[in-house]
Formats: structure tokens, C-alpha cells, sequence
């Protein structure tokens, strides 16, 4: 970029541009072409070239001066001497005599870029300001880089993986390229549960740790399963007399299949326990299986059968006490 190039043009504003709006030109473009930012092989050119034209524009009476005579003005040039043709100065952009940057612009550009807050602002203390010790070459003292951006990504897992917990292979785009990420189900995860995968997402662009990968988990319903935390529910249907009269059926889990005793007089709703047939727990136990009691009655009855449960019926003691019934 030609050192003599316009001002206005290196900042992209207009020659009417307010304060404010050169103020906000020059961050955006002392964000983006820092060279300890930006990698490019003219990145160091084009940052001295904004800092000398910011360097001008923010000070009114050299701007005045630049608007009227141009890159050679009344006493034949800007910015403090040889700060100009692409190797402007860093002593002018820490306010050093010389130069017009204000120094609370650039110090909160510099922990923009940097992380950095200086304690005590530009020339506080024998050592100066971070941003000065950065300008001077010496050790910078900054905060550690910034964190890579985290990345949010969906998946689906079977009911069996949620409860026995396993393994899943994720395919996500990390730094441009796609890859596959092995994460680590635990068991007795729900619906809606959300994992963090520390230092699988975005890298950091300024060489810090890489953000995480959030993973939010939907759990595929089953056929006839449900989880509560470690134990595991199903309906078990029976008809009207297997409730009365009691009786035994045989019940699926995840590893077998057991039979279950139905007591006489069982009712709708009723949970009969299977002990250990459920999801793996916390300290190495399993949960439980629960057979909850369906009643189901029949749809069709032949008229004898009619007759005979209304006998029973009338025979039998009432099921609804109390005066919300009377």
C-alpha cells in the first residue's frame, strides 16, 4: 500500500466523516491488521499506514492542516518526522511527542486484540503500559489467548445406549475441516441432556486452548421401555379376571425374560417391582424394572358372559366410598 496513499482512503471514510466515525474506522482496521493478528505478509505496512493516518485525522489541527496542504503541509509533512512511508513509528502511536493517537483509543483496542488491561494506562510506572513494553519489543505481559469459540451440535441415540450409556461418533467442522469426534455416553442419560466435551470445538486463533463441543442429546423413544433415572417402567395389560383371580406372565427386560406374579385383586395402576432388571447405576448397582398393571377391558362379550360379570357385579362389594360419589 503506497505510503502517500489518501488518508481518508486508508481509513475507507469520507472527507466529511465525523470524529466518531474516524475514531470507529480506525478500531475496526487496528483489530483486523495487527500483526500479531494478522499473518499476512503486508499486514505491517497497512497497520502503520492506519495508525499514520488516524495519527493525522484524530487531531483536529493536523487534520486541518492535512485537508489544506495535503501530505506536505505547511512545514512539509505529518506524523513526527520519519514516521511516514510505511514505517511509522510506534513511540507516535503510544502518544509519545509527535503523535496524535489518543492513548485510551489505543489501550482499549490493544485488550480488544490482546486480552490486556494496563495497569494505570499509558506511561504508568518505570515499565509503562503493556501496549508501551509491546511497542518497545520487549516482553509482552499479557493475559493467556483467548478461548476458541465452542460448537453446538445435535445427535440422536438409541433408548439401550441412553440406559447402558456407550459410545458415539460425532461428526463436526473444527478449524475448516470435518471431523470425527468419539464421545462418551454415560448411562442413564435422558432426553435433553446436554454434554460438554472440553477441546473439541473451534481452535483459538490466537494459539490458546480450542473452545468445547456442547452436545444435546435426543433419545429415541421405545417400543415399550421408559426410563426413571436408573430403573426402567413398562405396561403390563391384563384382563379383567387375571386382575381378580391373579396370575403369572412373562415380562421382557433388556437382557431376558422373567416371569411376574400378578396377585389376586391387583388394580389398574399398580406397580409390581423386578428387582435388578433395570439401567446400570451410579456405584456399579442396577435399578430396578417396574410392571405397571393395565386393566383392559374386553370389547366384545357374548350375552351369556354379560349375564355373568353382571351377576358378579351385583354380587361384589363397591369400589366408590366416600361423598364425592354419593
Amino acid at each position: 500500500m503506497p505510503s502517500q496513499r489518501d488518508y481518508y482512503g486508508v481509513l475507507g471514510v469520507a472527507r466529511e466523516a465525523s470524529a466518531d466515525e474516524i475514531k470507529s474506522a480506525y478500531r475496526k482496521l487496528a483489530r483486523e491488521l495487527h500483526p500479531d493478528v494478522n499473518k499476512a505478509s503486508d499486514a505491517q505496512e497497512k497497520f502503520s499506514q492506519v495508525q499514520e493516518a488516524y495519527s493525522t485525522l484524530s487531531d483536529g489541527s493536523k487534520r486541518a492542516k492535512y485537508d489544506r496542504f495535503g501530505h506536505a503541509g505547511p512545514q512539509g509533512g505529518f506524523g513526527g518526522g520519519g514516521a511516514g512511508r510505511g514505517h511509522y513509528s510506534w513511540s507516535n502511536v503510544a502518544g509519545t511527542p509527535g503523535g496524535g493517537i489518543d492513548e485510551g483509543d489505543v489501550g482499549s483496542i490493544f485488550e480488544e486484540i490482546f486480552g490486556v488491561r494496563g495497569g494505570g494506562g499509558f506511561g504508568g510506572g518505570a515499565g509503562g503500559s503493556a501496549f508501551e513494553r509491546a511497542a518497545r519489543g520487549g516482553a509482552r505481559t499479557r493475559s493467556a489467548p483467548s478461548k476458541g469459540k465452542d460448537i453446538e451440535h445435535h445427535a440422536e441415540i438409541d433408548f439401550e445406549r441412553a440406559v447402558r450409556g456407550g459410545t458415539l461418533s460425532v461428526k463436526v467442522r473444527r478449524g475448516g475441516t470435518a471431523q470425527t469426534i468419539e464421545v462418551t455416553i454415560p448411562h442413564g442419560t435422558k432426553d435433553g441432556t446436554k454434554l460438554r466435551v472440553r477441546g473439541k470445538g473451534a481452535p483459538s486463533a490466537g494459539g490458546g486452548t480450542a473452545g468445547d463441543l456442547i452436545l444435546h442429546l435426543n433419545v429415541k423413544a421405545h417400543g415399550w421401555f421408559r426410563m426413571e433415572g436408573h430403573d426402567l417402567v413398562i405396561d403390563l395389560p391384563v384382563t379383567i379376571a387375571e386382575a381378580a383371580l391373579g396370575t403369572k406372565v412373562t415380562v421382557a427386560t433388556l437382557d431376558a425374560r422373567v416371569e411376574v406374579t400378578v396377585p389376586p385383586g391387583t388394580s389398574s395402576g399398580q406397580r409390581l417391582r423386578i428387582r435388578g432388571h433395570g439401567g446400570p447405576g451410579k456405584d456399579g448397582s442396577k435399578g430396578d424394572l417396574y410392571a405397571v398393571v393395565q386393566i383392559v377391558a374386553p370389547k366384545r362379550l357374548s350375552a351369556e358372559d354379560q349375564d355373568a360379570l353382571k351377576g358378579i357385579g351385583d354380587r361384589i362389594e363397591g369400589v366408590r366410598e366416600g361423598r364425592q360419589w354419593t
